[in-house]
């Protein structure tokens, strides 16, 4: 079992606030809350795989690291920004963030064990590449440090739930059910959860009867910034690890023409949404 990092690790005494990006403070603050909020994602799998073992043994670590997640960027983000509490806004986020499943939680929204382990590895390698593209563009050391340790778990946590995949006994979901699936779970990126992450994170409670949540605009103010972190290869990666997922070798022709093509819609999005928002506080 491989040695995992923990917040003594990181050199917080490296901190530059001279080269903050405001920008990525708000994507910093908003990912801190989605990390730290894996144990209702935990208990929601133990659920689905029940009487499984091994598979609670991993979920355990799985959810663990994760909360360490949210702890290592709520750190960092208030050190960054002094009137960011972060208990203060998980607890909002928490209360305001309780999808229906979680709650009544009977199998697997993706219909089988084996669905719902193909959407944890979307779910892991698109973060992975999120974390590698947040580490190669914020020039503050910790945050950079941050962002690698990140990214290589949730590389690991691909692998791991990857090869769980492989383990198990029902039989596959054909080709187009898995690729329906891994759509599925990539088009809920839009969906409340990074939305009302966002919005907590960077509305403050005393604002919030000023600026009411709109999930459409705190998406835009996400994805406006985040969007403008990505680079070709890490496109390139994430589709790579998708289609592994789904069972496309990850060179094949076909993966490269969607990774290129992605790619530019990615640059249209970023275009379209025009710069990040510089606050959503009121003036």
């Amino acid at each position: 079992m491989r040695e995992h990092w923990t917040l003594d690790s990181v050199d917080w005494s490296r901190f530059d606030r001279s080269k903050l990006d405001p920008a990525l403070v708000r994507l910093v603050k908003a990912a801190s809350l989605v990390e730290y909020n894996a144990t209702d994602y935990v208990e929601y799998l133990r659920k689905v795989f029940a009487n499984e073992p091994e598979m609670m043994n991993s979920l355990a670590r799985w959810g663990t690291e994760e909360v360490q997640h949210g702890e290592a960027l709520g750190r960092w983000a208030e050190m960054a920004d002094p009137t960011f509490n972060f208990q203060d806004a998980f607890a909002r986020f928490r209360k305001a963030y309780r999808p229906a499943h979680f709650i009544n939680a009977d199998g697997s929204v993706r219909g089988s064990r084996v669905g719902e382990l193909i959407a944890r590895c979307v779910v892991e390698c698109g973060t992975s590449s999120a974390y590698v593209a947040l580490r190669d563009a914020s020039d503050e050391p910790v945050l950079k440090q941050v962002a690698g340790l990140i990214a290589a778990d949730e590389f690991a946590h691909y692998r791991l739930f990857y090869d769980l995949m492989g383990l198990q006994p029902e039989q596959k979901p054909g080709f187009w059910k898995r690729l329906w699936i891994a759509a599925t779970r990539v088009s809920e990126t839009e969906d409340d959860e990074l939305a009302m992450a966002y919005y907590c994170a960077n509305v403050p409670a005393d604002h919030e009867k000023h600026i009411p949540y709109d999930r459409n605009a705190c998406n835009q103010a996400y994805q406006s910034a985040m969007f403008r972190l990505y680079k070709p290869l890490h496109i390139e990666r994430a589709v790579a690890m998708t289609g592994k997922a789904i069972g496309v070798h990850p060179e094949s022709n076909v993966l490269k023409f969607i990774g290129r093509a992605l790619w530019q819609f990615v640059r249209f999005r970023v275009w379209r949404m025009g710069p990040p928002a510089r606050t959503m506080a009121p003036a």
